[in-house]
């Protein structure tokens, strides 16, 4: 058990502890106001105000983020501590730092409340960030600072001791398109011929050859060998347009297919690019979705991880999706939210705590391939950095990858190989 000593509570203060000792510490915690009840208390025992007193307790520096209301711009002031960067400087405290207000700040996604440019697809631009322009974007900093925290509280508490989450690696898949040529039609691969003439295109269509991108009995085979529980996100568009380059959800043999994997492992929607503009629509690909597999649907990410704040939230919850896997980059790899843990989604306008899930991902092979432009080999060793990271903090390493970078179209050679190399290489 935690006390915390702060002059009065907020839900801010509520929901930051609650993750922090709870979530991260398996520790439950209660916040006071009363000197007497923290004076008196015996265990582990945090001031988390600007009063300091002779009684054994660990101090923490107050920024009063936690106590604000409304959205406004924030003097962060990062700075080096212990090696790595941390936000809101104190003086003299145990905890030169406000932890807490930190926290806060890169888990609320604070930053993206306030004014900022967008990037070529409309979403918050990573350049914005303060993780990027800090330089610590490619590391889980939350998890590192709490780490760090219990550290600190066993010097004045020796006996503290906390119960590790074990460390989780998740492999998630977006099916955007799911085979090259077959089930496309015949305008559509007629038209796909006469701009790209070619003989694979032939060969598929005539049953003499598998589809390039047909690669799920592969990775079936990969998640039985190394005993992986994946996630698959299967776009729905109803039509196709720049970005929903889909087969089209009435398609016999496409619900067959995510039919097969949501009897095999757990299935979310990917909400298409058109969704993000109609609502209904994102509704109408959840129903569908649901009618396909026959049983709820709960989770999702979003197409091109297109969404905002907090628009993009409240629609889901509205929807009824209670996990999203869409906290990233779609524009560079790294931790978009400064965590390799799921925590729950804190609506900065509505000042509470929602029922939405969110789960981080770091590392998309697209970022890799597209935006960052490196090698197999490099993509390699980026995602052996975020294993390594994520291992070190018992965290979950959530990573993306597509089913045409698996399969046999020249651009991607290699992609397949550096992936099974890396799952033989950390299981």
């Amino acid at each position: 058990m935690i006390l915390v000593f702060a002059h009065s509570n907020s839900q801010r203060l509520q929901y930051t502890c609650s993750f922090i000792f709870k979530e991260l510490m398996g520790e439950e915690f209660s916040i006071t106001n009363n000197y007497d009840e923290f004076n008196n208390f015996e265990a582990v025992k945090i001031n988390y105000s600007n009063s300091r007193n002779e009684f054994a307790e660990l101090t923490v520096a107050n920024y009063g983020l936690l106590f604000e209301n409304g959205i406004q711009i924030q003097a962060a002031g990062c700075f080096e501590h212990h090696g790595y960067r941390a936000l809101f400087k104190g003086t003299d405290e145990d905890i030169p730092f406000d932890i807490f207000s930190a926290t806060f700040y890169l888990l609320s996604r604070y930053e993206e409340y306030l004014p900022h440019t967008l990037d070529m697809y409309g979403r918050y631009a990573h350049e914005n960030s303060l993780a990027f322009k800090e330089g610590f974007l490619e590391l889980p900093m939350i998890n590192i600072w709490v780490k760090d925290f219990v550290k600190g509280i066993q010097t004045k508490f020796p006996s503290f001791t906390i119960r590790h989450s074990p460390f989780t690696f998740l492999p998630t898949y977006d099916i955007d398109i799911a085979y090259a040529y077959k089930q496309k039609g015949l305008l559509r691969n007629a038209g796909g011929f006469l701009k790209s003439p070619s003989l694979e295109r032939i060969k598929v269509l005539a049953g003499l050859q598998k589809d390039p991108f047909d690669t799920y009995a592969w990775l079936d085979d990969l998640h039985r060998q190394y005993q992986l529980q994946p996630i698959y996100f299967f776009l729905l568009a109803q039509k196709n347009d720049l970005y929903d380059k889909n087969i089209l959800p009435h398609n016999r043999c496409l619900q067959q297919l995510i039919k097969k994997h949501a009897d095999q492992y757990l299935t979310g929607i990917h909400p298409s690019w058109q969704s993000g503009d109609n609502f209904l629509l994102m509704k109408q690909e959840k129903k569908l979705m649901h009618d396909i597999i026959e049983r709820p649907v709960s989770q999702s990410r979003q197409h091109y991880i297109r969404f905002s704040l907090p628009h993009g939230y409240r629609r889901l919850i509205e929807a009824g999706i209670t996990d999203d896997y869409s906290m990233g980059y779609g524009s560079i790899n790294g931790f978009r939210a400064s965590v390799a843990s799921s925590f729950y989604w804190y609506d900065l306008e509505t000042e509470k705590q929602t029922i939405l899930r969110i789960h981080p991902f770091c590392f998309m092979e697209a970022n890799s391939f597209y935006e960052q432009q490196s090698t197999p080999q490099q993509a390699y060793d980026e995602m052996l950095h975020y294993h390594t990271t994520c291992k070190t903090i018992n965290g979950t390493l959530i990573t993306i990858w597509h089913n045409h970078f698996f399969g046999t179209e020249k651009l991607f050679a290699g992609w397949k190989e550096v992936y099974e190399k890396f799952i033989a290489q950390v299981q």
